[in-house]
C-alpha cells in the first residue's frame, strides 16, 4: 500500500475507532439527545457547505426525500441515539465491540430480507459464529449492574439499527444516480429535522 493511503487509513481509523471515545466524553455535559442533535447538525451543515462548493444538486423528488428520511431514521438517528444512551453505562471500549456486530446484523438481515442471494453453510456458520463471539464480549453472566446489560443492549440495537440501514439504502437508494456525497448531505440534513 502506498505511503499517502496507509496515511489516510490511519487518520481514518483514528477518527472512526475514537468516536465512542468522543461520545463518551460529551455525555459528561450533555444529554443523548442534545448530543446526537449536535453531531448531526455539525454533519450536515459541513456536507452542504461541501456539495454546494462543488456545484452538486441535493436531491429534489420527494420519493428519494422519503427513503433519505427513512435512511436517516435507521442509519444516523436512531443507531447515533442508542450508542449515546448505551454509552451513559458501558464504556466506549465495549460500545465499540459491540458496534463491529454490524456486519453481522447486516448479514442476517439481509438474508431475512433476501438480499443475499447465497445461504451457504459456510456463512450461516459464520454469522453464528460472530453472534456467539458478540455474547462472550457482552458477558450478561458478568454484568456489574442491569444498567450495563440495558446500555450493551442499546449498542447492540444500534448495531442492527446500521444493518438494516445498509440494506435498506442498498434496496431503495442505490443505482439513483446520485453521489455519495450528496446521498449523506441530505440524509444527515433529514436525520437533523428528524430530532430537532
Amino acid at each position: 500500500m502506498a505511503p499517502r493511503s496507509l496515511a489516510r487509513l490511519g487518520l481514518l481509523a483514528v477518527l472512526w475507532g475514537s468516536s465512542f471515545l468522543w461520545i463518551k466524553l460529551a455525555l459528561d455535559g450533555l444529554s443523548p439527545v442534545q448530543l446526537v442533535l449536535v453531531r448531526l447538525a455539525l454533519g450536515a451543515a459541513v456536507l452542504v457547505v461541501v456539495v454546494r462548493v462543488r456545484r452538486l444538486r441535493l436531491p429534489r423528488d420527494r420519493t428519494t426525500w422519503l427513503h433519505l428520511t427513512v435512511a436517516a431514521l435507521v442509519a444516523n438517528a436512531i443507531p447515533y441515539l442508542l450508542f449515546a444512551i448505551g454509552e451513559q453505562t458501558v464504556s466506549s471500549s465495549l460500545a465499540g465491540a459491540l458496534n463491529a456486530t454490524t456486519p453481522l446484523w447486516t448479514l442476517g438481515i439481509g438474508l431475512a430480507a433476501r438480499t443475499e442471494r447465497q445461504v451457504t453453510t459456510r456463512r450461516l456458520a459464520g454469522l453464528l459464529v460472530g453472534f456467539a463471539g458478540a455474547l462472550v464480549i457482552l458477558a450478561p453472566w458478568n454484568a456489574p449492574s442491569p444498567g450495563a446489560i440495558g446500555g450493551a443492549l442499546a449498542c447492540l440495537g444500534a448495531a442492527a439499527s446500521y444493518g438494516l440501514s445498509y440494506v435498506y439504502m442498498g434496496r431503495r437508494l442505490a443505482g439513483r444516480g446520485l453521489s455519495p456525497l450528496v446521498l449523506s448531505a441530505a440524509q444527515l440534513t433529514a436525520a437533523t429535522g428528524l430530532l430537532v
